[in-house]
């Protein structure tokens, strides 16, 4: 059974999207072989960018997701994607008292035991404006990475989520 989540991701700054950027964008996101175990949707929302991921073809459990600051995914292990992304310069993970990374998602991404998961987040720590500071466009592009591990929400820079293990260049 697929579960969904739905969650709408906060900030204080007040940043959401803007209507300048493309209202949707479609990222394949490829495993260390080259082979597409998933897709991001990102969409300009009211409040923000809602993002639709969709897994298949991963390990069973909880897999984190993070966006990534350099538009590269690098096989075997996606290291040239970078850090998270942070135009903020916050800490990692949502409950850590110091703020959560721009590109940090609510919540790890669930793969049940056929190998299938999903989920959808509005996030507005995040923006597809290109002119805008917190743009997945900016300095040609992010990347949107899945991790092997769960993401803990607090320990800094990654959340313990382990290796690199599919990515997705975010480019406009």
């Amino acid at each position: 059974m697929r579960f969904r989540w739905i969650a709408v991701c906060s900030l204080a700054l007040g940043m959401t999207a803007s209507a300048a950027g493309p209202k949707v964008l479609k990222v394949d996101i490829k495993n260390k072989n080259g082979s597409i175990v998933g897709t991001a949707d990102f969409k300009t929302v009211k409040d923000g960018v809602q993002v639709k991921i969709e897994l298949k073809g991963l390990p069973f459990g909880p897999h984190a997701v993070h966006i990534h600051q350099n538009a590269v995914c690098d096989a075997p292990d996606f290291k040239g994607a970078g850090p998270h992304f942070n135009p903020d310069g916050k800490q990692h993970g949502y409950l850590n008292p110091m703020g959560h990374h721009n590109g940090d998602f609510p919540a790890s991404i669930d793969v049940d035991e056929d190998h299938v998961g999903s989920a959808t987040f509005v996030m507005n720590s995040i923006s597809l404006d290109p002119t805008a500071e917190n743009s997945l466009f900016v300095n040609g592009g992010t990347s949107i990475v899945v991790h092997e591990k769960a993401d803990d929400d607090k320990t800094d820079p990654s959340g313990n989520s382990g290796n690199r293990i599919a990515c997705g260049v975010i480019k406009q």
